[in-house]
Parts: C-alpha cells; sequence; structure tokens
C-alpha cells in the first residue's frame, strides 16, 4: 500500500479516479477567497519581463495592489534583487462582533545582469507595474597596442 500527502485542492493522479474530484476542486475554487480568479502575493510569485537594450536593462515587475514603501530594490555585484513584504491588516466592525484578519507574504525574485552599472538606476512604480532601467557598464577595451622602443 503506497501512501501519500495530497495537498488541498490538488487533482489526484491516480487509476481511482471518478470525476468527483475534479467537482470538489470547482467547488473549491469556486468558493475561494481570491475568486473571480486573481493572482495572490501568498500563492504565486510575481511576474518580471526583462528587455536588453544596447546600453540598458529594462526590468518590468508585476506588483498589482503593492505600495512602494513595501519593495525593496538592490544591486549587488550584478544581482537585482526584487523584494516585496507585504502586511495587511483588515478590521471590520459590524453589531457586536469585530473581525480581524492579518495577512503577511514575502517574495523575493533575482535577476543577474552581468554588465550592469550601479550608477544611475532608475524604477517607477505606475499602475501596479514597476520598471527598473539599469544602465550597461562601459566596457573598457581589453587589448592594448604594445609600442617597441
Amino acid at each position: 500500500m503506497v501512501t501519500a500527502l495530497i495537498p488541498f485542492n490538488r487533482k489526484r493522479n491516480d487509476l481511482m479516479n471518478t470525476g468527483f474530484d475534479d467537482f470538489q476542486n470547482m467547488l473549491d475554487d469556486f468558493f475561494a477567497e481570491g475568486w473571480p480568479l486573481r493572482r495572490s502575493l501568498a500563492g504565486d510569485t510575481f511576474k518580471i519581463d526583462l528587455q536588453d537594450n544596447e546600453k540598458e536593462y529594462i526590468v518590468e515587475a508585476e506588483l498589482p495592489g503593492v505600495a512602494k514603501g513595501d519593495i525593496n530594490l538592490s544591486l549587488e555585484e550584478g544581482r537585482l534583487q526584487i523584494s516585496v513584504k507585504k502586511d495587511e491588516v483588515k478590521e471590520e466592525k459590524e453589531k457586536n462582533y469585530i473581525h480581524r484578519e492579518r495577512k503577511f507574504s514575502s517574495m523575493t525574485r533575482n535577476v543577474f545582469l552581468a554588465d550592469a552599472a550601479s550608477d544611475d538606476i532608475k524604477a517607477k512604480l505606475t499602475d501596479g507595474v514597476l520598471t527598473i532601467t539599469v544602465p550597461k557598464a562601459v566596457k573598457q577595451e581589453q587589448s592594448k597596442l604594445i609600442e617597441i622602443e
């Protein structure tokens, strides 16, 4: 007998699948907190796009619902790190009860940019999209002509 842990709301891939599991998963998805389907920082990582131009790199990160103060950016030895830490507290007071929810999510993405310059990096957050412009370092000529005396 083989036993396995099956995460909540995951389809089982065994020979005894009767189709009822699909129905249960559909119900779980319907009544989940994120309905209609939307991305959550708790269960997903943010997506990034990277463009390599001649003089700079342009990194775009999708961060819907994230405030500028929740984002940390750093560049160390060519590694651009984008970190998001989001702390949400929700409090509702109705009738004779108090309802509180707390959520904390943290994610980090790293992108290696071999010839990134640490000067003049610009970042802008607009409509949930963080755009980071990283200039490329000017490559110094590796070869040198040696004059003979």
